[in-house]
């Protein structure tokens, strides 16, 4: 189909709002995307007709709802290219898939003496649980350093694997910088090391196709409000036997077979990790956002988005005084700067007077602003409802900016 991003405009409605008199310029993707109409009527009509517990009951409503959110874990299943449904796990987001790796498949695999490796280019979240890990399990955590452009050193990286190496864990997309990793290679080296890949794809399954069979990924994450969707929803992607393999990560409802004092058998997979009611709503909806953009086109989405990034930088690069932060071969739909002796919060404060919605400061991923040496970025992040006007007005944001806070 041809790319036509105002009329994709129309299919959001918070982009007729206007901030300050202006009308909105959101460039806060990465944090979140916006919902297409027909995402928040998914969302309404399943608390309006058909709202009930799933795998519960035998009324018409629970056999409703139980198979609207099965067929949802097969659409995502495909867009993935997962080997079936059941290695699809549904959780909060990426946050909590990672933690539950970390939790259920560290438990049993990483010890005393053991390590586990993660890129300097990391979100806390891809951080902290492996960090938790290794004190509980006296394990050690080593970092892939990234070069000044934002790119992971891979073969320093490959001098890190050893027999000790349990696990990778490490970002398709930087949601910092923008730079797109080189994970089949990352992936390649650690299996040949003996380890197992957890991909964070917060940032990549919304820009870029996603195969995680060809990848031959372990474990791949993702939160659903990244990709149109809504909050509270995301995706654990991993082996069967991987997951077969693992304890489960909380008890509750749904996990089990069997209950009595003296034991518990735990249930089959999807359900030995779905304990309790899920996020019914969430799970059904995530894969009307899905069906969205494969109607659209991941590789038109894709085009679109490069466009823009491409045109940004050029235009921002001509201000005086911008500096660009992560400057990748690979990047995707992050423009993170700075304005010399400005403080990346002023930016920010002054675009948001305009009309204009970036996000400011560390991006979760401190460690990475301290290797740079710098207190933050403004960072512009691209979907597919933006648009070239969308990116002068930045532009002009920017100067506008400049100029008072100088």
């Amino acid at each position: 189909m041809m790319f036509d991003a105002e009329k994709i405009r129309k299919d959001f409605p918070i982009l007729d709002v206007h901030v300050n008199g202006k009308r909105l310029v959101y460039l806060d993707n990465a944090a979140t995307t916006q919902k297409p109409k027909r995402v928040i009527d998914a969302l309404v009509k399943y608390y309006s007709e058909e709202n009930s517990n799933v795998h519960r009951g035998v009324h018409f409503l629970s056999d409703k709802a139980t198979t609207l959110y099965e067929n949802s874990r097969k659409t995502i299943a495909e867009f993935i290219n997962a080997g079936k449904p059941e290695e699809l796990i549904f959780v909060r987001g990426t946050t909590e898939a990672i933690n539950l790796v970390a939790s259920s498949y560290g438990e049993v695999s990483v010890g005393t003496g053991d390590e586990v490796i993660v890129s300097h280019l990391e979100h806390h979240s891809n951080i902290v649980p492996w960090q938790i890990l290794c004190e509980r399990k006296g394990a050690s955590l080593k970092v892939i350093p990234v070069n000044d452009s934002g790119e992971l050193d891979i073969e320093a990286y490959r001098k890190l694997l050893s027999s000790r190496t349990k696990i990778v864990a490490v970002n398709q997309i930087s949601n910092s910088l923008g730079t797109v990793n080189p994970v089949r290679e990352i992936i390649r080296q650690a299996h040949d090391a003996g380890a197992v890949v957890l991909i964070d794809g917060a940032q990549a399954v919304q820009h870029s196709n996603v195969d995680v069979r060809e990848l031959d990924a372990d474990f791949y994450a993702f939160s659903g409000h990244k990709m149109y969707g809504p909050t509270g929803i995301g995706i654990l992607y991993g082996k069967e036997k991987l997951l077969d393999s693992m304890p489960p990560y909380q008890g509750g409802g749904d996990m089990i077979k069997n209950v009595s004092f003296e034991k518990t058998t735990y249930n089959e997979l999807p359900y030995k990790f779905e304990a309790g009611t899920p996020d019914i709503s969430g799970a059904i909806v995530l894969s009307e956002a899905v069906k969205y953009i494969k109607e659209i086109g991941i590789e038109n989405i894709a085009g679109h988005e490069r466009e823009l990034l491409e045109y940004g930088t050029s235009k921002l690069s001509e201000i005086d005084g911008f500096r660009l932060v992560g400057n990748a071969k690979e990047k995707a739909s992050v423009i993170s700067f700075l304005l010399d002796g400005i403080h990346p919060y002023d930016t920010g404060a002054i675009l948001d007077k305009t009309g204009i919605a970036v996000r400011t400061g560390l991006h979760c991923t401190e460690p990475l602003m301290k290797r740079f040496g710098i207190p933050g970025t403004v960072r512009a992040s691209i979907a597919m409802y933006n648009t070239k006007e969308e990116i002068d007005a930045l532009v002009n944001g920017v100067i506008k900016a400049k100029k008072m806070l100088s």
